[in-house]
């Protein structure tokens, strides 16, 4: 790619932390990403909006942002509304992209309209016929909020007549509630870069968890997680999986980065689980292992991802 013009970038605002419930990992991320721009020579400061508000972005005076804000308030589109009407060039999707991006259920239904592939699924209520549930997806299946990332309210049911007890325990994180069958054939995930046409996919990974399933410890705590990159499938296999996602992030009009994430089943293929469009930065993320392996250090992603910060409108 040509040379990033760091002077051009101007007064640059990280914004991490917030209120939502990955709170933890955003300042993580939020400062690798801190200390790569500086390390860069770029003018970068934090931002906190849980410390300051977001109001005080605009007094800030920052000419673009990076938001590694995970979570609610963060990757949801309000904050890149807000961003809009200030004015403020940022990171990553827009407004409808990034809304559509964490509510699981309207993702899944944008992408079936496209005919892309998803796991089975049932939108769960109070008066859901539970048992009935169960016995359409299959045990074991799992439960999930709609609106939360990194695993936050996530649980497997194996026996019969437990799914309303995960239900009632996802349900305290989210109005929306998912029930999701159970696919056996591994899971991938692809980081993208860029926009349109031009969105590039990264290589494939595999994720390989030593807990019964890949849940918010195993994400970024343990290190017995296995990541394969080279994931181990053949090239054809993973070039298909690497078009899928792109038409995943196209579909959703994303822009800029993000991760897919793709379970594969034995017999249907790649099955498309959610998108990410502000994934992790943290020393157990994916995106800088996928980028590492495409030949980009971290410095330069994360250069990258700031010089394509742009405004929807």
């Amino acid at each position: 790619m040509d040379r990033i013009d760091i002077r051009a970038l101007g007064r640059v605002g990280v914004v991490m932390g917030g209120r939502s419930a990955e709170r933890e990992i955003s300042l993580k991320s939020g400062a690798a990403v801190l200390a790569a721009l500086e390390r860069q020579g770029v003018d970068v400061h934090a931002f906190d909006p849980a410390e300051q508000g977001i109001a005080a972005l605009e007094r800030a005076g920052f000419d673009r942002v990076f938001v590694i804000l995970h979570g609610r308030g963060g990757e949801d589109g309000t904050l890149q509304g807000a961003l809009e009407l200030m004015r403020i060039p940022y990171t990553g999707s827009g407004v409808l992209a990034s809304a559509l991006g964490m509510d699981k259920w309207r993702c899944k239904l944008a992408w079936q309209g496209a005919g892309l592939p998803v796991p089975d699924y049932r939108l769960l209520t109070p008066g859901s016929d539970f048992a009935a549930v169960e016995q359409a997806l299959g045990l074991p299946l799992f439960v999930k909020p709609a609106c939360e990332g990194s695993s936050v309210g996530v649980s497997k049911v194996k026996r019969p007549g437990d799914l309303q007890a995960a239900y009632e325990a996802a349900a305290r994180h989210d109005r929306l509630v998912l029930a999701e069958r159970y696919v056996a054939g591994g899971e991938y995930t692809v980081a993208i870069l860029g926009e349109g046409e031009a969105a590039e996919a990264l290589p494939v990974i595999r994720i390989e968890p030593a807990t019964e399933f890949y849940d918010y410890e195993a994400k970024y705590f343990r290190d017995d997680t296995r990541y394969l990159c080279p994931c181990g499938l053949p090239a054809a296999e993973e070039a298909h999986m690497q078009r899928l996602a792109l038409a995943a992030y196209r579909v959703l009009g994303c822009r800029g980065w993000a991760r897919v994430d793709i379970l594969r089943d034995e017999v249907a293929g790649p099955l498309l689980l959610e998108i990410n469009t502000a994934p992790g930065m943290t020393d157990h993320s994916l995106v800088p292992m996928a980028a590492r392996a495409a030949g980009i250090g971290f410095d330069e992603l994360c250069l990258r991802i700031l010089a394509s910060a742009r405004l929807d409108t």
